[in-house]
């Protein structure tokens, strides 16, 4: 069992890396974590008033594709987390040359610098999209073939095989986890859950992709975190674990949801032409992790979602000030 001290994170100002560094700060009274962000659109300081005064929380600003200052950050790290990525699908659409320059180039020049450092382990944060569109039944394995339809999945596709090549290569102590759908709090505005919930707050309407049918899994944050956590920890290197919520859910019973239990009505779904490419199903098998190292989903989908709507209830100033920064 690996037990790091010292945690590089790459986008620990982001959704899943903010809620990562809280908990492992949490969590670990004997971890310190450096966070290495750049602070693009979507990762904000705001997410991390509550431990920016903790003197074992470090935060550098620096782009990842940096070599001089992706060092300085993984001075002396015994691991490295690595969520920075760009991730939305439709920014992708629109501009892909930064999706392969952040999550292809910024990760090889990642990997160059942790075989520098020899940290006992690298974790590549990846994504259920990497396998492309699930039909009806099914679930994506971990020995799913690779099959990325967006510039986007493609670029996190890609930064997967090369940390998998350094892995057997040089020997990179490497691991990859793959996840569905998070949700929870601190998720940049923009994404389909805060997205709905403010604009249901505001009385604006909801715009739904298509005819709402696609099929997501959602995974709580904390139930991510915790997985990731175990990984880093127990992983046998060089393998990629799946992480799923077990909650398979259509975009519109998202909507419907989010509308009965703030009081909305239905009235305010507004379908809109649906994105380019949008991928029907994602569906996770996390049995490999659960079986080799105990991991589970502790959060049911009606817990989750329901103090979910609550924490952006609750923090529309947040939500204001990282809309405004983005």
């Amino acid at each position: 069992m690996r037990a790091p001290k010292k945690i590089m994170v790459t986008g620990g100002c982001g959704f899943i890396g903010s809620n990562f560094v809280r908990y492992m700060l949490g969590t670990y009274p004997d971890v310190s974590v450096v966070n290495l962000d750049l602070l693009t659109y979507a990762g904000s300081l705001e997410n991390l008033r509550d431990v920016e005064a903790d003197p074992r929380y470090t935060f550098i600003k620096g782009d990842i594709c940096d070599q001089a200052v992706v060092a300085r950050a993984m001075e002396g790290a015994d691991a490295v987390v690595h969520f920075a990525a760009e991730s939305h699908v439709d920014r992708s659409i629109e501009g892909p040359a930064e999706f392969v320059r952040t999550n292809v180039v910024g990760t090889q020049v990642l990997l160059d610098q942790a075989r520098k450092v020899s940290p006992m382990v690298f974790v590549q944060i990846s994504t259920d999209e990497v396998y492309g569109s699930l039909g009806p039944v099914g679930l994506f394995t971990e020995t799913t073939p690779l099959s990325p339809n967006s510039p986007y999945s493609a670029s996190k596709a890609g930064a997967d095989m090369l940390v998998m090549a350094y892995h057997h290569t040089f020997g990179l102590p490497a691991l990859i986890t793959r996840c569905s759908n998070n949700y929870g709090p601190y998720q940049f505005p923009e994404k389909l859950i805060p997205l709905f919930i403010n604009n249901a707050l505001m009385d604006i309407p909801v715009p739904l992709y298509g005819d709402g049918l696609n099929v997501r899994d959602w995974l709580h944050v904390t139930d991510h975190c915790r997985a990731i956590d175990t990984v880093m920890r127990g992983g046998r290197l060089g393998e990629v674990y799946n992480v799923g919520g077990n909650n398979e859910k259509k975009n519109i019973e998202i909507t419907k949801i989010i509308l009965a239990a703030l009081g909305k009505p239905e009235g305010l779904i507004k379908p809109v032409k649906d994105r380019l490419g949008h991928d029907r199903r994602y569906a996770i098998d996390s049995g490999k992790l659960k079986a080799e190292l105990g991991w589970e989903p502790s959060y049911g989908f009606d817990q989750g979602i329901k103090e979910t709507i609550e924490w952006y209830r609750e923090n529309q100033e947040w939500c204001r000030k990282v809309a405004h920064s983005g």
